[in-house]
């Protein structure tokens, strides 16, 4: 399986990162291209994994896509193209996201930095830092590093909801069947009042 660089990107990369996101879900939507990162910072050379999400500024502000992978063999900058163009397709939430919607979207990005290995998870978890993959079998779910914070979930309740979210019983994170990892993420994100990009 891959293994992620450790990686850092400042707060102009991601911002960049963002922006690149927010540039492929457009390309797709209105054009059905797949966006090229072009000319790329030195951080998007990383072979790291990275997610994107995105929620609509309407009502609730449900969730309109979320997609990406903890581990790749691509470059940082095209794992952002390839996750945001996924999260934006019917396969993410069910519906592709449509052009009247786009710009009652909000964009996040979440970089991986680091993977952590862990046999204690809920000893090692750090709420808001550490994102979560669980695999069983061939049930496989992941869970961004704000997702707690957002939910006020304390950490059993995070392990708990990833597990659902997988399609397995809520304490199936707590089974040696299950492999349970952590990854250090940063997350940048378009403010809904349509401000300047912030980090998480």
């Amino acid at each position: 399986m891959p293994k992620a660089q450790a990686v850092s990107l400042s707060y102009d990369d991601g911002a960049r990162a963002v922006e690149l996101a927010r540039e492929s879900v457009e390309s797709y939507v209105l054009h059905g291209q797949r966006e090229q990162p072009g000319s790329m910072r030195d951080s998007f050379y990383s072979r790291t994994g990275a997610f994107v999400r995105i929620r609509s500024t309407r009502g609730r502000g449900r969730l309109r896509g979320c997609a990406g992978s903890s581990r790749t063999s691509d470059q940082l900058g095209h794992a952002i193209v390839d996750a945001a163009i996924q999260a934006a397709s019917s396969d993410s939430c069910g519906s592709e996201v449509e052009q009247p919607e786009l710009s009652n979207l909000v964009v996040s990005v979440c970089i991986v930095c680091e993977h952590v290995s862990t046999d204690t998870p809920v000893e090692d978890v750090e709420l808001g830092t550490h994102g979560l993959v669980i695999d069983r079998n061939d049930k496989h779910e992941w869970m961004y590093p704000t997702i707690p914070v957002e939910n006020d979930w304390n950490k059993q309740q995070f392990f708990t909801r990833a597990s659902r979210k997988a399609g397995l019983s809520p304490l199936a994170w707590q089974d040696e069947a299950t492999t349970v990892t952590l990854f250090e993420g940063q997350v940048f994100r378009e403010r809904p009042d349509g401000g300047s990009i912030e980090e998480l």
